[in-house]
Formats: structure tokens, sequence, C-alpha cells
């Protein structure tokens, strides 16, 4: 459920917290990086799991993204946050141990920066998508995505995502 205007930690480049701001701050100022958390989840076909952001989402409305994302509440680990976030956004119950953690990075655009830090995890669904949060959810083929690439179909986080992830897509992808 979207919260309007929760305070998040602000973060530096290690992920040490440096103070807090509130959501609607951190949205419109690049120089406040807070950090957020992202689930890659693919089925057992090797298909990945994409959302379809609510068009009343206030960040990129209306764009296919990321099958999981959102931010780390203040004291809050992103291990947690990223089961917290798998329930809220697709009514998945996971254990934090059937999510594993790929990487973190910083992503920047014209209004906000973000410590991004991605997990991956293994499901069939059925899911029970936020409404308030995305609009469709829809298993994608790599090579469905790579055609739909830099066509503003998708954010251009989850395009950012999508090129530091191919590797794990390669190993993960029989749907191509």
């Amino acid at each position: 459920m979207m919260k309007t205007d929760e305070w998040l930690p602000l973060v530096d480049l290690d992920g040490q917290i440096t103070g807090k701001a509130r959501r609607s701050e951190v949205h419109g100022n690049p120089r406040l990086m807070h950090p957020v958390v992202h689930c890659l989840v693919f089925n057992q076909a090797g298909l990945l799991l994409l959302q379809l952001r609510s068009s009343s989402k206030d960040v990129q409305p209306g764009r296919w993204d990321t099958s999981v994302g959102g931010h780390v509440g203040l004291e809050e680990s992103p291990a947690a946050a990223v089961v917290r976030e798998v329930q809220e956004e697709l009514g998945i119950v996971a254990q934090a141990q059937e999510i594993s953690f790929l990487y973190r990075y910083v992503m920047r655009s014209s209004i906000e920066t973000e410590l991004v830090h991605t997990y991956v995890m293994t499901h069939e669904g059925p899911f029970v998508p936020e409404p308030n949060e995305i609009d469709e959810l829809r298993f994608w083929s790599r090579s469905d995505i790579e055609a739909a690439l830099g066509a503003s179909i998708f954010t251009p986080n989850f395009e950012e995502e999508y090129a530091r992830c191919s590797a794990a897509l390669t190993m993960r992808s029989a749907g191509t």
C-alpha cells in the first residue's frame, strides 16, 4: 500500500544511514539518496514477472517495471524490506531464505537518487497484485523484453536493471 508522505532513510554509497527525509522530498531532490529494494521474480520456465505500474503512481505511471520495487523504511534492513514488499505488492508470503541477494547499485534520475538492492526469487503464483501499485502483472520472455527495450514501454530504472541482470536472465531463461 502506498504511503503518501512517509519518512525514509537517507544513505551514503555504502548504505550507511546519514539522516531521514519525507518521501515527497526524496522524489524531488536527487541529492537525497534513499535505499530501495527490487525483486526479480522468475517462474520455473525462466520467464520474468513484470508489473505495469498503476496509472495513479507519481513516478513512471503506466510503464512496465521490475517485479517488485519499494522503499526501505526507517530502521528496516533491505532484506526485511524486500520480504515486506513481495507480500504487499504480490500477495506472496515468502521466507527470507526464498529470496536471494544479487547486487546493489545507484540509480540516478532527474528527480531522485536511489541505492537499489536487487534480489531474486522463483515463484509460480498465484499473485494478488496491490491495486494502488499495480495495474497488471505478466511474465515476459527475454526476447519479448529485448524487443521492447528503448520504446518507452519500460521504466528507465527497469531498463538499467535489465542490463545489469542479463547474466542472471541468461542462466534462468528457458522461455526465449
